[in-house]
């Protein structure tokens, strides 16, 4: 019978899936429990130690401790950077929550980093636009692409502005997502 994953083993888990992944605290719990599940389903020809898989999910908070205290884990930077990538790529501000929420990012950390600026919500509108071909970017029946990104997540009022929006103009909002 192969021993139960230790603090250690879970820890170099933890490890190798965060030079692959981004991860959150909540996300990372989920690994971790997760590898603990597997060991336990291939332990199931054998009697399973019960108390091993407690034991071994209770190094689960200690080892999150420790990759914070590393600042391996961060769910501020994780929110920040995850943020960004998605009003660049045209997503809403009411979307990014939702995605960050999603990740098990808290509240108040993903308020903190979806900022609340019109301006930024009007590129990432002008993104939306240009991944469509529509607005500014092509030609598509208005009242398709309004109700396309009220599903996206944009106000009636930013939306009517992006498509108001020339080629040109809509084009410096976009690059100025990216400085």
């Amino acid at each position: 019978m192969a021993k139960p994953p230790d603090a250690a083993k879970l820890y170099e888990a933890a490890l190798n899936h965060l030079a692959r992944y981004a991860a959150t605290e909540s996300g990372m719990a989920r690994v971790l429990a997760r590898k603990i599940d597997r060991w336990a389903r291939l332990q199931a020809g054998e009697d399973v130690d019960q108390d091993a898989v407690r034991r071994a999910r209770a190094e689960i908070p200690d080892v999150i401790a420790r990759l914070k205290a590393a600042n391996v884990l961060n769910d501020d930077a994780f929110a920040q950077s995850r943020a960004r990538r998605l009003t660049r790529s045209g997503k809403s501000r009411r979307l990014a929550l939702a995605h960050l929420a999603a990740k098990g990012v808290a509240p108040a950390v993903a308020q903190a980093a979806v900022a609340d600026d019109p301006a930024r919500e009007l590129a990432a509108a002008c993104a939306f636009l240009r991944r469509r071909r529509a607005g500014p970017f092509g030609d598509a029946v208005e009242e398709k692409v309004l109700g396309a990104m009220a599903r996206a997540g944009f106000s009636q009022s930013t939306a009517r502005a992006a498509l108001r929006l020339d080629r040109d103009e809509a084009e410096g909002l976009i690059k100025g997502l990216r400085g």
